[in-house]
């Protein structure tokens, strides 16, 4: 069975449209020329506007140093009418993704990136939960999948997807399996639900899952300019 994603998003946005509009703007910081970066801002622009928010995108040079990056995202954070910052990742080589990000206040950490926003979410004194997990609550919620006594696995341990749903999972699933993308995957039969982050083409398959796990793919790569994921969706019915 296919998961509808795009009603989940929908059902989403329809309860967001009916709470007030924020009167803060929601700031998304990208450094350097990046297309498929600039294309997922411009998604997130869109939905923004579809549900009143102030959304403006920040292109900053790419040449910029690890201190020069850092003073323009604060100097964005700051401003008292800014109420949530996003930077794009990745960023240009050369430059700390920890280093520049940290610079923004934990209350408009919308990603829960920064070190204290992430320490909050782990000691569970956060009011908002990261992307992904927000993601994998709402579909769990949705399809009234209940990971108590489930076993979970997660592919990938990467600080956007792997290691914030590793450490959601640990405190709800009866057991987490943590795999990194070379490890063995014969464990995965064991899982009743799998979450992958890799961003390696087809890296799991349904012949490596047991009958009637779910899987929730965060993983993307572009080939042949198209987007594919970590799971191999040729093989599904």
């Amino acid at each position: 069975m296919k998961i509808n994603g795009e009603h989940i998003a929908q059902k989403i946005k329809d309860g967001l449209q009916a709470k007030p509009k924020p009167r803060k703007f929601l700031a998304a910081v990208l450094i350097g020329e990046n297309k498929q970066s600039f294309g997922f801002l411009k998604k997130k622009e869109a939905v923004a506007r579809e549900l009143g928010v102030d959304f403006r995108i920040y292109q900053l040079p790419g040449d910029l140093n690890n201190d020069r990056a850092r003073r323009e995202v604060w100097s964005i954070a700051k401003h008292k009418t800014c109420g949530g910052v996003i930077v794009q990742l990745p960023l240009p080589e050369g430059l700390n993704k920890h280093y520049v990000i940290n610079s923004i206040p934990r209350e408009k950490d919308v990603e829960v990136f920064t070190e204290r926003a992430f320490g909050a979410f782990c000691n569970n004194r956060s009011t908002i939960l990261p992307p992904a997990v927000s993601t994998i609550d709402k579909v769990l919620t949705e399809t009234q999948f209940d990971i108590s006594k489930k076993t979970a696995a997660v592919v990938g341990l990467g600080a956007l997807v792997g290691k914030p749903a590793a450490i959601w999972l640990m405190k709800r699933a009866r057991q987490v399996f943590l795999l990194r993308s070379s490890s063995d995957k014969n464990v995965l039969k064991e899982a009743d639900l799998v979450i992958l982050g890799t961003g390696n083409v087809s890296i799991v398959n349904p012949g490596m899952l047991k009958n009637g796990a779910g899987v929730i793919d965060f993983g993307y790569s572009a080939v042949d300019k198209k987007l594919r994921g970590d799971f191999d969706t040729s093989r599904t019915e």
